[in-house]
């Protein structure tokens, strides 16, 4: 006889659910002969300041091992993981300090969990342990009353009638036993969430720091990827090109029978090679200016003002080196607007402004052009992304008949 696998679940998950009830009642319990004490003591001496000194004490010292006791009693039996809240302590204790703590923590919700909460909940476990134990007494009515003298039985009036009737009635609280204890585990569990875990604000706010340092460890990481294909394309295409080049350049110069069709093959090649070499520099210039990384953000601007072809009044205004990741985001927005200005805006002078201001870095970038900008186009839109990364702002001011000015507040601590 095979016995249907879900009939099986249903057991098994019944065991689990009554065992795991069975393991609450005594630490649900802990905290009653605390309060029971104090209140005899109370009656019988009169002397509160001592019985709720003692007793609070105690509630405080218990508390913390009872947490702990109930996140493993639902971790290991139900599978419930109740998250530890672990805020900071205050670097000075004060009273705003403490109050903050305290507001972070919780412990009277802790308390009031164990001290009120829970002779509640041993109550409800033990009623559903009395269900279970008369249920399965029900159904072994004929075993146990068989196991009774015979004298006893005999004396019995209408046990037959009545075994049977304990026999159906044990058979329907236990058809009805795992789906109760099923209920009152996932009412603890909800209580234990709600009480002994982080409110639900807080697993909010969790996530958002978790998800601000993986924002973080991202854009370093994409960085840092980017200054690898810069070193690789340096150090390895553009040399290979550049020696191209030169030995195009010999070829030309040191052979001079060469005929007139392949000396003009081989000088268009070597021009092709130059202009290569140029666009894979402007490539590498583009993805992560070496002098960007060896010696800063104003060393970096100085030398993309002096390959603009537009007088660029540069003004750099820095106190220290900030984050590689905000000099990289401050130096695109710049390139890419001495960009626009030079080839769509028909600008004739342009201005660069960076500056610090406490824990902000400040980029402008000004214009004389002929305006009109789209801030939702796909550079600008880009830029605003790539600010936005960084939990910076981003404005654009493009009048038509200019001026234009771009504007981005990038946060230098992070």
């Amino acid at each position: 006889m095979t016995i249907p696998a879900g009939l099986t679940r249903t057991v098994l998950r019944a065991q689990r659910d009554t065992g795991f009830l069975a393991a609450g009642v005594l630490p649900h319990l802990a905290l009653v002969p605390v309060w029971a004490w104090a209140a005899a003591t109370t009656a019988r001496t009169g002397n509160r300041l001592l019985t709720v000194s003692v007793s609070a004490a105690l509630v405080l010292l218990g508390t913390p091992v009872l947490t702990a006791v109930q996140r493993a009693r639902y971790r290991v039996l139900i599978g419930v993981d109740v998250p530890r809240l672990t805020p900071t302590a205050p670097e000075q204790w004060t009273w705003a300090s403490t109050a903050r703590w305290l507001a972070a923590t919780r412990p009277w919700r802790k308390i009031g969990y164990h001290l009120l909460l829970g002779p509640l909940l041993a109550l409800l476990e033990l009623l559903v342990l009395a269900v279970a134990a008369a249920s399965l007494a029900g159904v072994i009515a004929y075993a146990w009353s068989w196991a009774l003298p015979t004298g006893i039985r005999q004396d019995w009036f209408g046990h037959l009638t009545q075994l049977p009737a304990y026999t159906a009635a044990g058979l329907l609280l236990l058809c009805a036993l795992p789906w109760t204890a099923r209920a009152v585990a996932r009412a603890e569990a909800r209580l234990a969430l709600g009480l002994l875990g982080p409110s639900r604000a807080q697993r909010l706010q969790e996530r958002v720091d978790q998800l601000a340092v993986s924002r973080t460890d991202l854009i370093e990481a994409v960085d840092a990827e980017r200054r690898r294909i810069e070193r690789d394309l340096h150090d390895g295409t553009q040399q290979r090109l550049v020696s191209l080049a030169v030995n195009l350049g010999l070829a030309i110069a040191t052979r001079p029978d060469l005929p007139s069709d392949a000396r003009e093959v081989i000088a268009r090649a070597h021009l092709e090679a130059k202009e290569a070499i140029a666009e894979l520099n402007d490539l590498v210039r583009g993805l992560h200016p070496a002098v960007l990384e060896d010696r800063g953000l104003d060393a970096a601007l100085s030398g993309l003002a002096a390959r603009t072809p537009l007088p660029v009044r540069l003004r750099v205004d820095l106190e220290e080196r900030v984050a590689p990741d905000v000099e990289s985001v401050a130096y695109f927005v710049i390139s890419e607007a001495l960009t626009n200005a030079t080839k769509h805006a028909n600008a004739m002078r342009t201005e660069v402004m960076v500056s610090q201001v406490g824990e902000v870095l400040r980029v402008r970038v000004t214009d004389d052009g002929l305006g009109g900008a789209d801030a939702a186009g796909t550079g600008l839109t880009g830029l605003a992304k790539r600010v936005g990364s960084l939990d910076g702002a981003f404005h654009v001011s493009s009048p038509v008949g200019g001026p234009t000015t771009i504007t981005a507040e990038l946060p230098c601590a992070r």
